[in-house]
């Protein structure tokens, strides 16, 4: 009936501006270091069975090959965060950090917690403790105190993680050793924004270590990672999106003109 294709239909244009609003976030941080592109997962919703396949009739003695199903639209099934790996831009600053590979930083979360990062800016705060260059400032999780007699210019991120500072002898001294994290599934991590991803119970335990052991990735001194967003790939995504619900959209008006058709037999 007219009356069910403009409910499938308005499933349809709901799912579809939802991927829209998740084109949208990838879009508006393709500029944001350490982002993940999200995409939008769906699947079909309930059929109704006038017809079931197989099932015999009254006329013949054999089921019948084929049923009559109709389909009731589409709903919204998750949204996906990509972890694929981001390009690298050379900062030249030397408490940048970009991971190559596997893991995340980790960072302590106001009133405990930790929360996990892929984005590397780090600079240092008042007490000499290297935090997350974000509107909040996170602190790393095992972030040595830095020495006064120790310059902050001279302070560096190794690939293994050691945070090394240079002495008044000029020596190279070793204040620290971050430690990375990884999920089994860090596709289950909750984003709380702020460049910040939170465990749940899809994730699993973080598995934690330094740098390069473990399955955990290398750090790239001196370098951040870029967004995984691809703005050519989006845009076509966008595109396709929005003729999906045009076509959405001339499906509903069709069916509004049965039902015209309908009410107007008689007159």
């Amino acid at each position: 009936m007219a009356i069910t294709a403009l409910h499938t239909a308005a499933t349809g244009m709901q799912a579809l501006s939802t991927k829209i609003d998740v084109i949208a976030n990838n879009i508006a941080n393709a500029g944001t270091y350490g982002y993940k592109a999200s995409r939008a997962n769906f699947q079909d919703l309930f059929y109704q069975m006038r017809a079931q396949p197989g099932v015999q009739t009254a006329d013949t003695t054999v089921g019948a090959p084929l049923g009559t199903q109709i389909g009731l639209g589409v709903a919204l099934s998750n949204t996906q965060i990509m972890f694929q790996q981001g390009s690298a831009i050379n900062t030249g600053e030397k408490l940048d950090a970009m991971i190559q590979g596997d893991g995340f930083f980790q960072v302590e979360l106001p009133g405990g917690g930790t929360g996990y990062t892929r984005a590397g800016n780090f600079v240092p705060n008042a007490n000499g403790e290297l935090v997350l260059g974000n509107s909040i400032g996170y602190r790393l999780k095992d972030s040595p105190q830095i020495p006064q007699d120790i310059p902050f210019n001279s302070v560096s991120i190794s690939q293994n993680g050691q945070v090394i500072g240079i002495g008044s002898d000029g020596q190279p001294q070793v204040l620290g050793q971050l430690q990375l994290a990884r999920f089994t599934n860090p596709s289950g991590l909750i984003q709380q924004g702020a460049n910040i991803y939170l465990q749940s119970a899809a994730t699993g335990e973080p598995l934690t270590g330094a740098a390069g052991e473990n399955g955990l990735g290398t750090i790239l001194p001196g370098t951040l990672e870029l967004s995984t967003t691809e703005a050519v790939t989006e845009l076509v995504e966008l595109i396709k999106a929005q003729r999906v619900f045009q076509m959405n959209s001339q499906s509903i008006q069709t069916a509004d003109e049965a039902l015209q058709v309908v009410a107007n037999l008689r007159r």
